[in-house]
Parts: C-alpha cells; structure tokens; sequence
C-alpha cells in the first residue's frame, strides 16, 4: 500500500499494521521489521514485531562464578548455552569469585555493588553508603587531613583539628561528679 492523497500521492503512508491502515503524514518506520506505522502502533510491542530484539544487548549470569557475559539479541537459548559452556571452558569461570565485596567496616555485613559503594577521598577505601562519611568509617587519614585542613588556612580548620585531636572527650564539659567553687562576685565602691 502505497500513500497520500489523490493531489499529493507521495505525501503520507498508510500504516501497515493489519488492522489499522490509517493514512499517517508522519509515520514512522520500524527497526526491525523495516514496516511503516502510524503513531499508535510504533512500538515493537504493540504491532507485534517478529524482530523486536534484533538491536537488543542481554546479560547471561553465570551460576558458578556470577560472573556477567554479555550477548546480543540475535542470540537464542541454544546460543546462551554455548555462551555459559565456552566461559566454563575459558578459565576465567572461578567459583571462589562468587563471593561478593562487603563493606570492611566492623560489623556492616552491606553487599558492595555497582550503586550502593563510595571511595573514601582520604584513604581511598571503598565502603557502603553508610559508612561514607571519614568519622563513620575510621578513616586512617582522617585526623591526619584535618591537620593538612587547617594549616591550608580553611575556615573551619581550627574547628576540625580541636575536634579529630578530642579523641571521644567532651570539649569544655567538666565532668558530672566533680563540681568547681561557686565564683564570688566583685563589689565596687565608687
């Protein structure tokens, strides 16, 4: 089918999916079945195209060593398993990778992936998103940072060495046992 009108017939298409053929002068044309279609049924889905993956990129995971192999959309199920077979065959399948990063900081059991981590600036150790922050981590250069801090003149860099050097005191509290002597006022005579 052919489209346009009878004073423009090379203006338009009609779209070729079998139930609509409606005259479209902006129709749009598949990438995988190469047919034209009007607005409606331009997606894959909705004209049920044959070569809807013929573009598309997959992720195989393997089982022994988790491990992601990546393969297009021409690839069937028999093609995915001559994948797997010739990455159990490669070497590169090791079941001790299947153990996945966690956070090093005591007590956090947090999974490491793609998302969910942040590289330490000081000591550049890769913790969870908990533990980003140089005080939740104890970070080794921490205290060391803050001294470089203030003696570069920052604004708050006397603030921040006073407190990486107070080591878990409490500053200018005395504490709660000992009291000091009332002060007596000063009397003046004029």
């Amino acid at each position: 089918m052919s489209g346009g009108t009878e004073a423009f017939p090379d203006l338009g298409r009609h779209c070729q999916h079998p139930d609509c053929h409606q005259l479209d002068f902006l129709p749009f044309k598949c990438a995988g079945c190469h047919d034209v279609f009007c607005v409606e049924h331009r997606s894959y889905k909705s004209h049920d195209c044959p070569k809807s993956d013929h573009n598309s990129r997959k992720v195989i995971i393997c089982e022994v060593c988790s491990t992601s192999i990546e393969t297009t959309g021409h690839d069937g199920e028999e093609s995915q398993k001559v994948l797997l077979d010739r990455h159990s065959r490669s070497g590169d399948c090791d079941p001790k990778k299947k153990k996945k990063p966690t956070c090093p900081v005591k007590r956090c059991k947090e999974v490491l992936t793609f998302s969910n981590n942040s590289t330490c600036k000081t000591c550049h150790l890769k913790v969870c998103l908990k533990h980003r922050f140089p005080a939740d981590h104890e970070c080794k250069k921490d205290a060391k940072a803050v001294a470089v801090a203030a003696n570069r003149g920052a604004w708050n860099g006397k603030f921040l060495a006073a407190f990486a050097s107070r080591n878990g005191k409490d500053c200018g509290k005395s504490e709660r046992g000992s009291k000091s002597p009332p002060s007596t006022p000063t009397v003046r005579a004029f």
